[in-house]
């Protein structure tokens, strides 16, 4: 059988998984995935690998006792296995007070996020772009350690209610960075899209280089409030703790940042400056996604955050039935909405600040006011009227997210960028803050 199976062909291996079901209910879901990786260092192919997955999981329920198993084998008699399995455990598992049973079908909306310019991704084309990041780098005297992954693959799932769902995507995502000879110098970059066509490893490598070659001798700059320009990279680290921490339950418990006393939320209430849209979207062009979420909900276009008003919370379906709203799944992509200025626009406007390459590291100090901590690196400058003037040394930051939001001055124009802390890819503008908090120097590069 074929790891990434077509509709027709989930849909068959579905039916046949609950054909074996005696539970009261049962839920069958599928995944099958391709991947590929190249990944270099001091100017060197280091290793080359290939993943090839598939997975079967079944949830079956008697009442409210709830039993999973899973397999990677698709044959007649290690489906009939895991399906009693799954039986067996839910027989022998107390009652989940929370589990609310299973959605009849739903309708989707259509998202087209298979690639087949992706998906035809092999060996020889991963070393035909890896090598032409490396003739740059090499060519300059620079050092490079970079990372390149495609995927293809697809996830599907059934119910005994009659519900399916189908999605087949694929990825590529690229991340490199590049240091000087003496390694006083770092620059990054990284790139992710659904269709490989859009990925030039070239272009991306020569960013590195240039903030590389940029920030040798980088000098010291006392902590203190600065007027920030994020890129969308260093923006993304930050933002998706919001993203992340939208839960009304959370938020109703007294748990989150969207908290209020009374066990009540924010919800409908202005939390950040009005420019603030942020929004999903599974058919978005850019960033398509699943169009339905974990659970079976369709995950249709919603807003979150509008003019800086909270719209909707994620709530699950045993949340909302407990408090007789409506369950809101968690997105399967999120895009925050942008201005027109592009990157040499913010600088050339900014007095005194700091451009911020990338933020790591990333730690949640306050989960109350959602503060953070972590450090810059690979690139941080000093810019004077209009100018970057000079590299810095890197900062640690101390900022929440929600503060930072309400500090805003401009924003750019959104683009796609790959999280260095999670992988999720997100459609992020750069962003010009002011009062951003850096509370010391770090002395790495």
């Amino acid at each position: 059988m074929a790891i990434i199976l077509t509709e027709a062909e989930a849909k068959a291996l579905c039916q046949k998984v609950l054909s074996y079901s005696k539970a009261d209910e049962c839920e069958v879901n599928i995944l099958g995935e391709e991947r590929g990786n190249l990944r270099y260092a001091r100017n060197e192919v280091s290793t080359s690998g290939s993943l090839i997955n598939q997975n079967l999981q079944v949830q079956s329920a008697f009442g409210k006792k709830v039993g999973v198993a899973t397999i990677d084998e698709f044959s007649d008699e290690s489906i009939e296995k895991v399906v009693r399995r799954a039986e067996e455990l839910a027989r022998l598992a107390p009652e989940n007070p929370e589990y609310v049973g299973l959605l009849e079908p739903q309708t989707y909306l259509k998202s087209n996020g298979f690639f087949d310019s992706t998906a035809g991704v092999n060996p020889a084309y991963r070393a035909d772009a890896v090598a032409k990041s490396l003739d740059l780098t090499r060519s300059q005297n620079m050092t490079a350690a970079g990372f390149l992954e495609n995927q293809k693959g697809y996830s599907a799932m059934m119910n005994s209610k009659g519900l399916f769902a189908y999605y087949p995507s694929t990825s590529v995502n690229f991340s490199l960075t590049v240091r000087t000879p003496d390694g006083k110098g770092s620059g990054y970059v990284a790139k992710g899209y659904s269709d490989v066509t859009k990925l030039d490893t070239a272009a991306a490598t020569k960013i590195a280089i240039q903030k590389s070659k940029g920030s040798v001798d980088a000098k010291a700059l006392e902590p203190g409030k600065y007027t920030v320009i994020l890129e969308p990279t260093a923006a993304a680290v930050l933002l998706e703790n919001i993203f992340f921490n939208f839960d009304a339950r959370s938020a109703d418990e007294g748990r989150s940042f969207l908290s209020k006393a009374g066990g009540k939320s924010k919800l409908n209430e202005k939390i950040v400056d009005e420019r603030v849209n942020i929004y999903s979207d599974p058919t978005h062009p850019e960033l398509p996604s699943s169009p339905w979420a974990g659970d079976g909900q369709a995950a249709n276009k919603m807003s979150w955050i509008e003019k800086g008003v909270v719209k909707n919370l994620v709530c699950s379906r045993y949340w909302a039935q407990k408090n007789n709203v409506k369950p809101v799944p968690f997105p399967t992509n999120i895009i925050m909405a942008g201005g027109t200025a592009s990157m040499e626009e913010l600088i050339k406007s900014t007095q005194r600040g700091i451009l911020v390459t990338k933020l790591w590291y990333i730690r949640e100090v306050d989960p109350q006011t959602l503060l953070l901590t972590g450090l810059t690196r690979d690139g941080t400058f000093y810019i004077e009227n209009g100018v970057i003037k000079h590299p810095i040394k890197n900062f640690r930051f101390n900022e929440s997210p929600v503060i930072m939001l309400n500090n805003l001055e401009t924003l750019g124009k959104p683009e796609r960028v790959v999280s260095t802390e999670t992988n999720s890819n997100y459609l992020i503008p750069p962003m010009k803050i002011r009062e951003f908090t850096f509370s010391s120097l770090s002395d790495a590069v």
